[in-house]
């Protein structure tokens, strides 16, 4: 839209009061008068934001990077271990949950693989998706200053967690491939789909990551929330133990936890095929995978435009 801009309330343009006074401008002049008294102001079209959002996402992906950079050069500074704090939690949680589930519990491991490497390949995907949503809840009201002086897509905030979370992950699937060499434990050709379990474990994170952000926003002890359900989530998921222990009449309803799919795949990838992998479970978390990342984007998109007035 456009809008003429007069010198007050009521009053008539320069040029006729120019012509009023005795001092009529040629007709040149005139136009560069207009021109010059002219304010031009940005069109807003109803759903451009939305429709550009996407492609903003996409624009923005420096802040992404610069954001992913701060996260790890930060995650360990002013730490005595430093780095060596992504070595010794994974070993840690792998040497207890190896004595309470194997030790105690006598529980059987997958086939021929050793018990600790079979916790170890459990650990890193749920370590992955867990430090997702644990990192990402808190992410925006962490990043207030920026979020309130500056536009750019609210969603690169939380989903900038992942870089920090998929380095950590790097490194212990480096310590797991040293394990299963001490082990003379090797994979097969079902490593190559590794990649594909990774990207499906960031997934599994990313859409309640999304969803706790946002609600986070209004209701701070979410934060709390989240981490609670993460300590529990440890012990319902097959991560000290595999999910042959589950009786088959419950295998279809125990996957609808989503990281049951996501660390059997990993085990099936590592552990030449000895862990089981149960189709029918497999498909049904990728469907509530899909569906809770749909519903986290959409609850994200809806109170985005909110955050700069609550946080």
């Amino acid at each position: 839209m456009t809008a003429s801009s007069q010198d007050g309330v009521g009053s008539r343009p320069a040029a006729e009061r120019l012509h009023a006074a005795g001092n009529t401008p040629t007709s040149a002049s005139a136009g560069t008068l207009h021109r010059s008294r002219v304010a031009q102001m940005l069109v807003l079209e109803a759903g451009q934001a939305s429709a550009n959002y996407w492609r903003d996402v996409w624009r923005y992906r420096e802040l992404f990077a610069i954001l992913a950079w701060r996260d790890i050069a930060l995650r360990h500074r002013q730490s005595v271990l430093g780095i060596a704090w992504s070595v010794i939690r994974p070993l840690m949680t792998v040497l207890i949950l190896t004595v309470v589930f194997s030790r105690i519990a006598k529980l059987p491991s997958d086939g021929m693989a050793p018990y600790a490497l079979m916790v170890f390949a459990g650990i890193i995907p749920w370590n992955l998706l867990s430090n997702i949503v644990g990192q990402a809840s808190n992410s925006l009201v962490s990043n207030a200053g920026l979020i309130g002086k500056v536009y750019f897509p609210r969603l690169i905030v939380p989903a900038s967690v992942i870089a920090v979370t998929v380095v950590d992950g790097a490194i212990s699937l480096v310590l797991l491939f040293a394990a299963m060499a001490w082990f003379a434990f090797f994979p097969d050709f079902r490593v190559l789909l590794l990649p594909f379990f990774i990207v499906f474990a960031v997934l599994v994170g990313l859409g309640p990551a999304l969803w706790l952000s946002a609600v986070n926003v209004k209701y701070r002890d979410f934060q709390h929330i989240a981490a609670f359900a993460l300590q529990f989530g440890v012990y319902v998921s097959p991560v000290g133990f595999s999910s042959a222990a589950v009786p088959e009449q419950w295998r279809l309803l125990y996957s609808l936890n989503p990281a049951v799919g996501v660390i059997d795949g990993f085990r099936w990838c590592l552990f030449r095929g000895e862990a089981q992998l149960y189709v029918p479970g497999l498909l049904c978390s990728l469907a509530i995978t899909a569906l809770m990342l749909w519903a986290g984007i959409a609850y994200f998109r809806k109170t985005e435009r909110t955050f700069v007035d609550v946080i």
